[in-house]
């Protein structure tokens, strides 16, 4: 991790982190599938390029 990251910050991304681990496997595969469709909703694709589904 970044040595300059505030650590409250540190301490709220580990928070995160072992929330999501704690869940179970298919509340985990919703919250990828969330995350990836916020992803999708608000990236720009350069010109000329279309964003390849990953």
């Amino acid at each position: 991790m970044d040595s300059k990251a505030d650590p409250s910050e540190e301490a709220q991304g580990l928070r995160l982190v072992r929330a999501f681990l704690s869940l179970p496997p298919d509340k985990r595969a919703e919250v990828i599938a969330f995350v990836e469709d916020l992803v999708r909703a608000n990236a720009r694709p350069e010109e000329g390029r279309e964003i390849s589904p990953t």
